[in-house]
């Protein structure tokens, strides 16, 4: 059979085939329903989502270290070589409850002090006023024949505050003072103890007045009256004295300018025993400008006098230029002052002095510069030098008799190169450290051969550390280098020995209100002489209790 047969054949099969199945749906069933058979089930999967994988890049190193800038202020307090004028500015906040009342009393006694007190006392009706009273009262008495001085004093201070922006200052008190004259030479000289006594006294009153807040005008006023009566008396003569000072400062602020007019007048009225009163009166007119920014501080002025009616025109030029962080300040200025001549202050510099036959002010004139900062927040310094000159300077020598009490004396004119430096550390109220040193030489002294009794060379030192919680440690230091003084008998100039006093002391708490403390003087029992033939006390001990409610 050839392919062509095969063919034929096969396509009649496949004819066959479809009339068949042709036939076989022609004989079915009409009228059933049709239906479809699902002979496999079928799940819809989701294709698996790519994933994106994030592969996190480290940053470049940088090596570069970074400069950061911190303006941290200075936590140190620093004062200006001259008084400055502050200007407060009060809180507006609701009134503050009343404060805890404090109250001590303080005593003990001593191998040359018997009995020593001290007391304080306080009392507030409300927040706007408050009252104070201190006393102190002592006895000593050294190895030296009548080495003896007695001190007593009292003192009432008061302040109230107006409803409004105002504030009274006021102040009274009185003290009283014994000094003897023991530094007579030679020492087998006889005397009797009313002869050698010396008594000052001293009854003053304070009252004062200014606004806490300026004005609408921006007007900051201050205006005070100081008055005393002092007497000084001994075996042989009373003074009595009267002094009385008023200052009127007033300034008026134009944001960082200022302009500022005060005046003054200091008047002393002195009687010497036997003899006519004398008039010293000074009188003063301050205006001036001021410049504070947050780095510079500039004042520009003048001071005209008249003293006993003599005019003299004095300078009153400060600078103070510091940097942004407050860590370092330069100095400079040129100022004049007066310090006044009267016997009250001429008694608490030397005590032993005679009565004064007369009273003469003296003018300084200071021209400085300078500089002052701060270290790691806990160090600061300041150090100065200056060209200060003196009109009319008051001197004290030793009688040319026995030499026991001083003489006033002046130097029409004296010259003053001064170096004066100053460090502290200071950590909270833990520990507190300072030591300071003034160097003067004095030139071109005219009216008197030396400087009599001026000290050219001081070292002080202190330090107070709180070593546990309720005990403190407390430790002072003075040295100096021996002052120009006149030999009673040859009347020459001679140089005194240098002195060395170093003190210590300690307290301690024993209960919520009582402290021990306990003070050790002139631990090297130095024997040294401030003012010619008058001996300081050698080693002593004073200790007690302190009383506090």
């Amino acid at each position: 059979m050839n392919k062509q047969d095969i063919a034929v054949k096969t396509f009649l099969w496949i004819g066959f085939l479809l009339i068949a199945a042709g036939s076989s749906v022609q004989a079915q069933d009409s009228s059933k329903r049709k239906t479809i058979e699902v002979t496999s089930s079928f799940k819809p999967v989701l294709r698996e989502a790519a994933k994106i994988n994030f592969n996190a890049v480290p940053p470049p190193v940088d090596s570069s270290r970074p400069v950061l800038q911190y303006n941290v202020p200075s936590q140190n307090l620093f004062f200006t070589y001259q008084p400055a004028a502050l200007k407060p500015v009060a809180l507006q906040t609701a009134p503050l409850s009343n404060w805890q009342q404090h109250n001590y009393v303080k005593a003990g006694v001593g191998s040359v002090v018997a009995p020593y007190l001290e007391g304080g006392f306080s009392y507030q009706k409300d927040s706007s006023t408050n009252l104070n009273a201190f006393a102190h009262s002592y006895a000593s008495k050294g190895d030296l024949p009548f080495q003896k001085n007695n001190q007593t004093g009292v003192t009432l201070a008061g302040t109230f505050r107006t409803p409004g922006s105002n504030e009274w200052n006021a102040r009274l008190g009185f003290t009283s003072d014994d000094y003897y004259f023991y530094g007579y030479r030679p020492t087998t000289l006889s005397f009797t103890k009313s002869q050698l006594l010396q008594r000052f006294q001293t009854v003053e009153g304070k009252l004062g007045f200014r606004n806490t807040v300026p004005t609408e005008y921006g007007l900051l006023y201050n205006p005070n009256l100081n008055v005393s009566v002092f007497s000084g008396k001994n075996s042989i003569n009373k003074a009595t004295e009267a002094n009385t000072v008023l200052n009127l400062p007033l300034e008026k602020s134009f944001d960082e300018f200022a302009i500022k007019l005060g005046f003054g007048a200091d008047l002393t009225s002195y009687r010497p025993s036997g003899k006519n009163n004398i008039q010293n009166n000074l009188f003063t007119v301050s205006p001036s400008v001021a410049f504070k920014s947050s780095n510079v501080h500039l004042q520009l002025g003048i001071m005209p006098s008249w003293d006993n009616k003599a005019f003299k025109m004095l300078p009153d030029i400060m600078a103070d230029i510091t940097t942004e962080d407050q860590r370092f300040t330069v100095q400079a200025g040129w100022i004049g002052h007066y310090d006044k001549g009267s016997y009250q202050r001429f008694a608490s510099v030397n005590p032993w002095i005679a009565q004064p036959g007369s009273l003469l002010n003296t003018r300084v004139v200071e021209r400085y510069a300078g500089f002052k900062g701060s270290v790691l927040n806990h160090i600061t310094y300041s150090t100065k030098v200056a060209f200060n000159s003196y009109r009319n300077m008051a001197l004290f020598v030793n009688d040319s008799t026995d030499g026991k009490t001083f003489t006033t004396v002046y130097a029409s004119s004296l010259n003053a190169f001064q170096l004066h430096g100053e460090i502290g550390f200071t950590q909270g109220e833990i520990f507190n450290a300072k030591a300071g040193l003034n160097i003067n030489q004095y030139l071109n002294v005219k009216g008197q051969d030396k400087a009599w009794g001026m000290i050219p060379l001081e070292l002080t030192a202190a330090i107070r550390w709180q070593l546990f919680k309720d005990f403190w440690l407390k430790s002072e230091l003075y040295a100096f280098d021996g002052a120009q003084y006149r030999d009673v008998k040859t009347r020459k100039a001679l140089k005194g020995e240098s002195g060395l006093d170093l003190n210590a002391g300690a307290e301690f708490k024993i209960t919520k209100q009582f402290n021990l403390w306990l003070q050790l003087n002139n631990l090297f029992n130095s024997k040294y002489e401030r003012w010619n033939q008058y001996q300081v006390y050698g080693f002593n001990v004073l200790g007690g209790v302190a009383f506090s409610f």
